[in-house]
């Protein structure tokens, strides 16, 4: 017997713009890292737009009840990403904005690095990159044999396009037709050893997945709109193969200053910085 999946959107404030969200969710990552005084925060910024949208448009879950049977998976690869997908489960109301403030301390519920057991919403423990496609592989399977209407959708990064696990998990997820896949892959550029393509060209990088028989689309990460219509669509896509949404984003994306210093997989913010782009954001802000 198929799982019900009830329809769950639109929820409460969803009359509020998806550029408003990606306000917020970028707010709430420069206080968090204003509360160590460090963060992958240049990731955060650059992926808020997708995070928007993931979770204001898409993403079909209940935030009293992360463990919902019929939800939707996020799952994030990219544990170092884990301070901006706290801020999206904050804007989310999945967790409570007051635990912003104990982001990395000692018994908080908000770890530096993206931990499932102790965060509500963290679907996987993402440190070792690589991994999170091939558990998102398994967990469509496992949805589709309960004959489940649930989505697994997968974010991860240029940098783990390295991995020959990711290829693995990119084959049978095309052999094994998972419609019920979405991947999002964030090309920004950088890895820990430098710029991505520096260190192990992957370009071009849309008819690799075509022909393991994805259905892919390439898009600008941060504009919204474009990523609204590739989310539907890779939703709506009706061939009986997983989907995946390359999107190109900007480091630091919405600061100004940040986007323009030193490229830099940890981008280094000065302690008198914080304050001065949340003033940036906020003067930028779109209402």
């Amino acid at each position: 017997m198929a799982i019900d999946v009830p329809t769950e959107r639109p929820r409460a404030g969803s009359n509020v713009p998806l550029a408003e969200r990606a306000y917020r969710i970028r707010r709430h990552a420069l206080r968090m890292g204003e509360v160590q005084g460090q963060g992958y925060i240049a990731q955060a910024l650059g992926i808020a737009d997708v995070l928007a949208v993931s979770y204001f448009h898409a993403l079909t879950y209940r935030p009293a009840d992360p463990e919902w049977e019929g939800r939707d998976r996020f799952l994030l690869s990219i544990g170092h990403y884990a301070i901006a997908l706290y801020a999206a489960l904050i804007e989310a109301e999945i967790l409570p904005e007051d635990e912003l403030a104990s982001y990395g301390g000692d018994d908080s519920r908000l770890p530096m690095s993206g931990m499932a057991a102790y965060t509500p919403g963290m679907e996987i423990t993402g440190g070792s990159l690589g991994h999170g496609l091939g558990i998102a592989v398994g967990m469509a399977l496992g949805l589709k044999r309960k004959r489940s209407r649930s989505f697994v959708y997968n974010l991860f990064s240029d940098g783990e396009l390295n991995e020959g696990s990711t290829w693995e998990a990119a084959m049978s997820a095309g052999s094994f037709r998972l419609d019920n896949l979405i991947g999002l892959v964030d090309v920004n550029g950088m890895q820990a050893d430098g710029a991505s393509t520096g260190v192990l060209d992957f370009e071009p990088l849309a008819p690799k997945f075509e022909a393991f028989n994805w259905f892919v689309q390439r898009v600008d990460g941060n504009d919204i709109d474009t990523l609204v219509r590739a989310f539907d669509a890779a939703r709506d896509h009706p061939g009986p193969r997983p989907r995946i949404i390359i999107c190109d984003t900007l480091m630091a994306k919405g600061v100004p200053f940040l986007e323009t210093r030193e490229r830099n997989h940890f981008l280094r913010v000065e302690p008198d910085e914080w304050q001065r782009a949340l003033a940036i954001l906020d003067e930028g802000r779109v209402r």
